[in-house]
Order: structure tokens, then sequence, then C-alpha cells
């Protein structure tokens, strides 16, 4: 049940709901900058972006940085590789700085201030969401409060059972790995990585399920 009301890639799913009333947000946001836009989107992918219905002659131009190059075929996406901790990019050398739910997946606080660091440096402005480390349902494995539980408890369950997105994994340092790789924020963190900015709530049945980091807008 929890798959089919996160899975990002169903039209009628709540994330999809969500995730398409952020855009709108970004679209409003957007849609008084001087023609072309270039974009940075970090983590990103084609599909997304053909699912929120990016008009190709927008003159909107997004640039996709993940850690390996995957293929596109809209004319105006590209797809680049980098470490979004390290970006080999010049200062403001993009419009805006975009990102959906990576900034959580760099595991540790450090890495995370690094990343909100070359945001800041590349981007004129930037547009970041990472789920609230205190909704109850943890986005990543569908399981109530597991973000809560012991790390010992949370290898075990990976170990054990298929969770949200994540398969089974037996392996002990591989379950371990991937327990470390996913850090939530709460909103205190969250504003702390990125100072001055604007944060967003978005919410359900009265919860704040995410936050989104708006800066450099006037």
């Amino acid at each position: 049940m929890f798959t089919r009301i996160a899975d990002n890639r169903e039209n009628r799913s709540l994330s999809v709901k969500l995730r398409r009333k952020r855009f709108a947000l970004f679209l409003s946001l957007i849609s008084g900058l001087e023609r072309p836009v270039h974009i940075l989107d970090i983590g990103g992918t084609e599909s997304f972006w053909r699912m929120m219905e990016l008009d190709p002659s927008s003159q909107v131009i997004v640039t996709l940085l993940n850690l390996t190059e995957s293929q596109v075929t809209l004319p105006n996406i590209t797809s680049i590789t980098g470490d979004a901790r390290s970006l080999n990019m010049s200062e403001r050398s993009f419009e805006v700085v975009f990102s959906n739910s990576v900034i959580e997946h760099l595991g540790a606080y450090n890495d995370q201030l690094r990343m909100a660091s070359e945001v800041r440096r590349v981007g004129k402005r930037y547009f970041i969401q990472t789920p609230n480390r205190f909704f109850p349902l943890e986005p990543h494995f569908l399981f109530p409060f597991f973000q809560f539980l012991p790390i010992k408890i949370r290898v075990w369950l990976i170990q054990n059972f298929n969770l949200g997105w994540i398969r089974r994994t037996p392996d002990l340092p591989k379950a371990m790995a991937i327990v470390e790789s996913i850090r939530l924020l709460d909103k205190n963190e969250f504003a702390s990585l990125f100072p001055g900015a604007a944060i967003h709530e978005e919410k359900v049945l009265g919860l704040t399920k995410s936050f989104v980091a708006v800066g450099g807008w006037d």
C-alpha cells in the first residue's frame, strides 16, 4: 500500500501530486526570469521533467547532474557526471540550482553541508527539497518511524525484509552501508544548511512531510 502512495512513477500517487504542487511553485518563481533560464538539477532525471510536462519550447534549459551519465532525448535537457559536494563549475554559473530528495542521501552532515555550500556557490538561486525527519513514515524504507529505531534494528530489518524501495540485503556490511547512507534532516538542520533561505513546509494530513529551501529570489 505504501509503495503505491509513494511511487513517483505513478501519475495518481500522492508523491506525484505533491511533486506537481511543488513544481507549480517552482514554475511561478522562474516565470519572471529572463530567458533562456539555465537550471542545474542535482540528482535529476529526464523522466521527472517529462512528468512535470516541461515545454521544450519554453527556453528552460536543464542540466542533469548525477554520479553516472544518463541518456536523454529532450532537446533542452543534457546529462553530465559530477559530485554534488564538489562541483567543477564556476560561481553563479546557473540561474537556478534545483534538487529533489538528494541531500539526505549524502549520509553525513558535513557532506550535506558541502553540497549546500556548492548549491549556493554555483546557483544565483536555488530550490532544494528534502523529506522531514519527523514525518512518521520514512520515505525510502516506507516503514513507520524507521529513522528513530536503533541502528542495529534498522540493519537487521534490511537484512531480513524488503522495505519500501530497498531490497533485502543479507550481507551485514552492505546493509549497514544502506542504513548509514540516508540521513534525514529536521527543519532547523535544513535551515542551517541554507542560511537566509525561506523554508516552505509541504503538508500531508496536517503533518509536515518535507521542506523546500528557496533562496536567491528577491
